[in-house]
């Protein structure tokens, strides 16, 4: 650690406490972890108790030029989990932040911290009988919102795209001064929690996956619980089936917007990382891979088809049956073993399936306790139901709650494309990563998540045995070759790990530039999340001096 950085430590202990600047062998080992065996350099980790203490934080770190780099919960797997884009930047830790700062139960905005999470709004909700839905993720109830909506994450209840249901923000900037949206400051807090756009330039949008400012609080818009809550459930039968169900399903996004929520197109092979153990490693291939007979074998067991289709329904009872009947004609021809369920339909499903004995008692219980779990998560209540799968491929022992894919060991990285919604760039996508992940040893897990009625997100995990170097080496290897040659395809991630985001800069030319301009104007120390998503300032030729222009 250099003198500048004890020097800093040493007034931030003055400013925060003793015990919230940590260092050396202080440093939990959580800090330094990642889904990737990759650790990285920690110098110091501050915990901050108060967004009151950030603005003299950060002019502590200008006066004596320390990079930092703020963290909610740090449980960002796939992407990064706690750790900057850069060695040697010290950590801001704001998972203390846990205020529910305000709420309108007749609007439904909540406006919140940092530090609360997934479980944390759902029991606050639940406590104050508020009839709103969480915008619950797959990440599991210990997940930040404020950091997963500027991640511009998303989910499969009514508000799916998560930072366009984020309204209003404020922030610390790198000097250490504060940032109001322009209706706040012009007098109408609540005119800026209801109305996004705001007035004049957009400026919040630019604290969406970038590292312009330390967020402190963020208004939210929360969906109301629908009278009705269902999910469609229907099988492909067949894999050459997949364009035709594509193209009916972008149909019915489009003829039922507001009814029909999200549309999920899974394959076997994810299906089956949700439901079935991995094989032991004498019965893979020579990639170390389930062979084509095990997956067909395992989907027969567990009752699999080759494509899942998992759609949201939310609405008025008369309102979700009629979207019923024009679903079922829609996918008429295509679809095999349609249902549509509730929660409740859900629930009984799960405990007739645990009363039946035997092997196949047990393989149909854990099924019906998935879809239990899931229809949970439609109905805005957040759970760990998708978190085993972070744990397939290396066969780890889990705990029952509380699940931690970094600390726990897992290997994981997410390669998440958009994907045009025409079925013959879904069917070029499902080919590329048939093609490209088996001879790089990794299973071909892919889920289609509809974002509206022109797109696909595809989220496809790179699960490996995170405790052999190789492996590690190897999954980032391909990460980075997936990002490239799908570029190359029409395809590109919505988000990107930190190790991904010199080489997307590198692809960059105007956009980059100007983001570098900005950042110049605002952080010319380039001191607040250097690195991420925008050029590090180290790597002009003359640190002091601004971009070029255009």
């Amino acid at each position: 650690m250099s003198p500048n950085h004890q020097i800093a430590a040493d007034q931030w202990r003055l400013l925060l406490g003793a015990d919230r600047v940590l260092q050396g062998d202080a440093i939990p080992s959580r800090y330094r972890h990642d889904t990737l065996a990759n650790d990285a350099d920690v110098p110091l980790v501050l915990r901050i108790a108060s967004a009151d203490q950030l603005p003299d934080v950060m002019r502590i770190a200008q006066q004596h030029g320390i990079t930092v780099h703020p963290i909610s919960t740090g449980h960002n797997w796939g992407y990064g989990t706690t750790l900057p884009a850069i060695s040697g930047v010290a950590l801001i830790d704001l998972g203390d932040l846990r205020a529910i700062l305000d709420f309108d139960p007749e609007l439904g905005v909540v406006t919140l911290e940092p530090g609360v999470t997934q479980g944390m709004l759902a029991d606050y909700l639940d406590q104050h009988g508020h009839n709103h839905m969480v915008p619950v993720t797959g990440a599991g109830p210990n997940c930040s919102l404020l950091a997963n909506a500027l991640e511009r994450g998303f989910g499969i209840t009514p508000h799916a795209d998560h930072f366009g249901a984020l309204t209003d923000l404020e922030a610390v900037l790198a000097d250490g001064s504060i940032y109001q949206s322009a209706l706040r400051e012009a007098g109408s807090a609540e005119l800026a929690r209801l109305f996004k756009w705001g007035i004049g330039p957009y400026v919040n949008g630019l604290f969406s996956q970038s590292g312009f400012g330390i967020i402190t609080r963020a208004s939210i818009a929360l969906a109301p619980r629908p009278e009705c809550v269902k999910v469609c459930l229907f099988n492909l039968a067949d894999d050459n089936l997949l364009e035709e169900a594509v193209h009916r399903v972008q149909q019915l996004l489009t003829q039922l917007p507001g009814v029909l929520g999200g549309v999920n197109l899974m394959n076997q092979h994810r299906v089956l990382a949700m439901t079935a153990p991995y094989p032991p490693a004498e019965e893979l291939d020579a990639n170390g891979l389930m062979t084509a007979a095990q997956v067909k074998q395992l989907g027969r067991t567990y009752q699999i088809a080759p494509w899942t289709g998992f759609a949201t329904l939310y609405g008025r009872k008369r309102m979700v049956q009629a979207a019923q009947k024009e679903i079922k004609l829609a996918l008429k021809g295509v679809a095999s073993r349609l249902l549509f369920l509730s929660p409740t339909q859900a629930a009984w499903l799960a405990g007739i399936a645990d009363r039946i004995p035997g092997p196949m008692g047990k393989k149909l219980g854990k099924t019906a306790a998935t879809l239990k779990a899931s229809l949970q998560l439609v109905q805005g209540r957040p759970n760990e139901t998708a978190l085993p799968l972070t744990y397939w491929r290396g066969r780890l022992p889990q705990p029952d709650q509380n699940r931690d894919p970094a600390r726990d060991g897992c290997g994981l990285l997410w390669y998440a494309p958009l994907i045009p919604m025409r079925p013959a760039d879904v069917r070029r996508f499902v080919d590329f990563v048939h093609r490209e992940l088996p001879p790089r040893g990794l299973e071909p897990l892919i889920t289609l998540t509809s974002q509206g009625d022109r797109l696909f997100d595809s989220t496809v995990p790179l699960l490996f045995d995170k405790s052999v170097q190789a492996n590690s080496d190897a999954a980032s290897a391909s990460l980075e070759h997936l990002i490239e040659e799908g570029r190359t395809l029409g395809f590109y991630p919505y988000r990107l790990h930190i190790q991904s985001q010199a080489a997307h800069l590198a692809r960059q030319s105007s956009s980059a530039q100007l983001v570098a301009r900005l950042r110049h104007a605002i952080d010319p120390l380039d001191l607040l999340a250097p690195g991420r998503y925008a050029p590090h300032i180290h790597e002009r030729q003359d640190p002091t001096a601004p971009p070029s222009s255009f």
